[in-house]
């Protein structure tokens, strides 16, 4: 299958420099952050390193969105949430109904938008225990070996067809190749809602108090504070009639096993977005799980107080930081589209 990945960013391209190198697959990247794609056609590709280390340059084929005239079989969307409507716009021209979409996204509330633009049954969902860094436009390092990789496959469709099996399988078998460690599951929503567990964890706190997953792991009350925000969004979610993946006690020693042997030296995507003066994904993260414990009854007090910690977090950056932020936004005015 050939593969088209929208979102150059860190995980964007992992995933689709993995399937090039270790799959062999033909992929294309399509980006809109503009000093992004030119430093990428500049160099002539991404420099790439694994964990800091054996830093190099792989060449790859980046394009905005209205130049793009390939063909793939595949698309692959690893974009923040708010930026998905916008981009899929820019897009829409290039979807077609033979086509099938797989994300991996944080957050929650994407899926609902591929499916303005692809049937039920062309949507596969992910969750992904892998962890990527964005240095600068041009530059990605991956976190974590080999082994450290890990990530859940399930397709979108409440009825799963022979077609819709199919796909999955060979998504499975070119994700497995390409090292990142896939394994498929059937509880669509339960994978997901156990992903925004895991990151209302480690993302949120590690963004508010500005350290890596190995930091937080170390602190003596880091099992305490996992174990009271994991047992609230469990709640929230049976509140909601929602079966999760794992149990409360699983779901505790997967976020610590993750922050202190998988990827100790990580730093989240919420992180890296607060630094570097864009808004966070923690309306999508916490706040959905406060809003589906809203929904149905059940009132989240901790994802509640962490939403509006991390918004208090990103005000105080901006005021400290101002030509950060001011370059931030600057960026995401030249990557709008000329035609605007």
């Amino acid at each position: 299958m050939k593969y088209a990945v929208i979102g150059a960013g860190g995980m964007g391209i992992q995933y689709g420099v993995l399937l090039q190198e270790f799959a062999h697959k033909d992929v294309d990247f399509v980006d809109t952050w503009k000093p992004n794609v030119e430093k990428i056609r500049e160099q002539g590709g991404a420099y790439v390193s694994q964990d800091g280390e054996d830093r190099h340059l792989v060449p790859i084929n980046v394009y905005y969105p209205e130049e793009y005239a390939g063909q793939p079989d595949v698309w692959i969307v690893f974009l923040k949430q708010m930026q998905l409507d916008g981009v899929l716009k820019r897009c829409a021209h290039l979807f077609n109904e033979k086509q099938i979409v797989f994300s991996a996204m944080n957050g929650y509330g994407h899926f609902e938008k591929l499916n303005e633009y692809f049937s039920t049954d062309c949507i596969y969902g992910g969750t992904a225990l892998i962890g990527a860094y964005v240095y600068g436009p041009g530059d990605f390092n991956f976190t974590g070996g080999v082994h450290a990789k890990a990530m859940n496959l399930c397709a979108y469709a409440d009825d799963v067809t022979d077609e819709v099996s199919k796909h999955e399988q060979a998504l499975y078998e070119d994700f497995a190749t390409a090292t990142l460690n896939p394994t498929i599951v059937d509880n669509f929503i339960g994978m997901c809602m156990a992903k925004i567990v895991f990151n209302s964890v480690l993302n949120t706190l590690c963004t508010m108090y500005q350290i890596r997953f190995g930091e937080f792991h170390a602190h003596p009350d880091a099992r305490w504070l996992t174990e009271q925000l994991v047992d609230e969004a469990y709640s929230a979610a049976e509140a909601a009639g929602y079966q999760l993946l794992g149990t409360r006690e699983t779901e505790v020693e997967t976020i610590l096993h993750t922050a202190g042997v998988a990827h100790p030296l990580h730093y989240p995507s919420m992180y890296q977005d607060l630094t570097k003066g864009r808004p966070t994904e923690v309306d999508y993260i916490n706040g959905y799980i406060a809003k589906v414990g809203r929904e149905h009854g059940y009132e989240c007090k901790l994802h509640e107080f962490l939403t509006r910690e991390v918004h208090l977090a990103e005000r105080a950056f901006a005021i400290h930081n101002p030509d950060i932020v001011a370059q931030a936004k600057a960026d995401v005015e030249a990557s709008k589209p000329v035609t605007e």
